[in-house]
């Protein structure tokens, strides 16, 4: 265990102590549930810890910021599973020949841009590019679409600063894309929910705007901070590099590990319909919990040296894509994402030095969590322009 906090697990003492940490969000005291076991039982009891509640499953609430509810995420079994039915097979895509390949043709493109340059910045000009191009494939539009998604920024619902607003500018989009969706329907995402039928009957306007809402506004960030976090880490840790191009089926290991010790998600929220005592804390009816995902991917009474990477880890069981009913939708595209930016990585780079980096922290009233990069420049070096690449591999982070 080491003997410095980690920044990226600043509940330790309050998981080890109580499980719990008392934490205001918007004037809202929640609990937030740390420990790994406690974290997947509240997960899967979705009667005690409902997810029905429009606008308060995320953390802080989002009633400020879109209208309508997200789908299939903020319901509960069984109109959960009915949801989730219709857009599934669009997220499944990540696993299909066709798919796998165009996504790594699109690394393989950015990463040899990135070699030709003094330097790359790679949360705007390299892993918003990737995270917009890529998510043309899974919902079967056109790849020049992405330039319109690349142009709203990191954050959907916010501006320069962190400050929230109304999502109006996904909602007209939204709004547009499946009027043209219903006048002329073909074979892509917007067209499936016109057509889409839920338990006999058509979805209204709400229901694929809370499917497109989720879609654009829930793994957007998430996958930038991972593409981010990982280049960083390979970059201060060039062993590590060295040690997956020794063997790269080592790097269906290391994006595990990299996604448990980067979980880009702090927690998510969930409602208790009736009073509820966790951990000696009383929850009103309606009052809410919080899932700590990043606290439980750090319990050191299921992960061995949690504060250290290992890309060898296994078993990993890591809570990143969450646990119960609701695990994460995109996880196929994740992980196709990060296993093809390694495997890129390994084939042409000798090295990757980090030139400047801004840590992208969560400041909140009991704790404070680096969370990916608000700016990250590096300069890539090719391989074979690099004849002293180092041996071995360390967990320095």
């Amino acid at each position: 265990m080491a003997d410095t906090p980690n920044p990226r697990d600043p509940f330790r003492a309050a998981r080890q102590r109580d499980g719990v940490l008392q934490c205001p969000f918007q004037g809202e005291t929640l609990p937030m549930i740390l420990r790994h076991a406690d974290v997947r039982e509240a997960a899967r009891d979705w009667k005690t810890f409902s997810s029905n509640a429009p606008f308060r499953v995320p953390i802080p609430s989002e009633e400020e910021v879109r209208s309508m509810r997200q789908l299939p995420i903020e319901t509960n079994p069984p109109e959960h599973t009915d949801y989730r039915a219709i857009v599934e097979p669009f997220f499944q895509r990540a696993k299909q020949a066709d798919v796998i390949t165009r996504v790594e043709g699109l690394i393989a493109e950015k990463i040899g841009d990135a070699l030709g340059r003094e330097s790359i910045e790679i949360v705007n000009d390299f892993a918003l590019p990737v995270q917009s191009r890529a998510l043309t494939y899974l919902l079967n539009v056109p790849e020049s679409e992405a330039g319109t998604w690349i142009g709203w920024g990191i954050h959907v619902f916010k501006v320069d600063g962190g400050e929230f607003k109304k999502g109006t500018v996904l909602e007209d989009y939204l709004q547009d894309r499946f009027n043209r969706a219903e006048a002329a329907p073909g074979e892509d995402f917007f067209s499936a929910l016109a057509q889409a039928r839920y338990r006999g009957r058509p979805l209204t306007r709400e229901e694929m705007m809370g499917f497109g809402n989720l879609t654009f506004a829930g793994g957007r960030d998430t996958i930038i901070h991972s593409i981010s976090s990982v280049i960083a880490y390979l970059g201060k840790n060039p062993h590590a590099l060295d040690y997956l191009r020794q063997d790269p089926k080592r790097i269906v290991h290391a994006s595990e590990e990299f996604f448990r010790f980067f979980m880009p998600l702090t927690h998510i929220g969930r409602v208790c319909p009736a009073e509820t005592e966790v951990h000696g804390v009383n929850v009103p009816p309606g009052g809410r919990v919080s899932l700590g995902w990043a606290a439980a991917n750090f319990d050191e009474t299921v992960f061995d040296a949690p504060d250290e990477v290992r890309l060898d880890r296994k078993p990993n069981p890591h809570l990143s894509f969450g646990f119960g009913p609701h695990l994460c939708l995109g996880a196929p595209h994740a992980r196709l994402i990060v296993r093809s930016l390694l495997q890129a990585i390994v084939e042409r780079v000798a090295r990757i030095s980090v030139l400047e980096a801004r840590e992208h922290v969560e400041h909140e009233a009991r704790y404070e969590r680096v969370n990916g990069y608000e700016s990250l420049t590096v300069r890539l070096t090719a391989l074979g322009a690099d004849k002293a690449a180092p041996s071995g591999i360390g967990d320095v982070q």
